[in-house]
């Protein structure tokens, strides 16, 4: 798949540093999201089910993965 036909975002507060994820949309899909790095941009892109980003993203709001972060 190229990705140029994908909307890539990342969040407003990773600022310019360019160390973030970044995620994608591909045009008529709604059942996943793309993750990539945003320094490898031609680099592996996850395809993630929505329910396991939902997962994800909740895990990370209650704290789950702050023993990772240092």
């Amino acid at each position: 798949m190229s990705t140029d036909d994908i909307t890539w975002i990342k969040a407003s507060k990773s600022g310019d540093s360019g160390d973030c994820v970044e995620f994608g949309v591909t045009p008529g899909n709604t059942s996943e999201v793309l993750l990539r790095d945003s320094k490898n941009k031609q680099g592996a892109v996850l395809h993630l089910p929505l329910p396991q980003l939902a997962a994800l993203l909740g895990g990370a709001k209650q704290g789950e993965f702050d023993h990772l972060a240092g």
